[in-house]
C-alpha cells in the first residue's frame, strides 16, 4: 500500500478513482479489497495504514537531510558536478550567436537541450 502513494491523500484519493471508475483495488499483503461501497472499517484502514506510510516517508527524507547536512561539514557531499563548465557555456554562445539550431548545439555539446538553456539563461 505505502507502495502505490506516499502520502494518504494521494492513496486515498487514487483508491476513490479507481473504484469510482469500477475497478476494485486489492492490497494483497494487508488483505484488504475496495469495490467502492466499502465498510467504515475499511476505509478507517485504509487511511491509518496510508498516515503510517506517509509518517515513514517523512522521517526517511528527515534522515536524509540529516546525512546530507552531516556530510556536507565533513566536505564529502559537494553535490552534483556542472555538466556545463564556464569553457562550454561560452562555446555554446558562441554557437547560438552564429545561427546554429540550439538542438544542435546541444548535440555537439553533449549536453539536452534543457541543459543548454538553463546555462543560457
Amino acid at each position: 500500500m505505502d507502495r502505490l502513494a506516499r502520502s494518504l491523500g494521494d492513496l486515498e484519493g487514487l483508491v476513490k478513482g479507481l473504484t469510482g471508475r469500477g475497478v476494485a483495488v486489492t492490497f494483497v499483503t494487508q488483505g484488504m479489497t475496495f469495490t467502492g461501497d466499502d465498510s467504515p472499517m475499511n476505509t478507517l484502514m485504509l487511511q491509518l495504514l496510508g498516515a503510517v506510510g506517509q509518517f515513514e516517508r517523512a522521517l526517511i527524507k528527515e534522515r536524509q537531510r540529516e546525512g546530507i547536512a552531516i556530510a556536507k561539514t565533513k566536505g564529502v557531499y559537494k553535490g552534483r558536478k556542472p555538466s556545463m563548465d564556464e569553457a562550454v557555456k561560452a562555446r555554446a554562445r558562441e554557437m547560438v550567436a552564429q545561427g546554429i539550431p540550439k538542438t544542435r548545439v546541444a548535440e555537439a555539446l553533449g549536453v539536452s537541450r534543457s541543459t543548454l538553456y538553463a546555462a543560457l539563461a
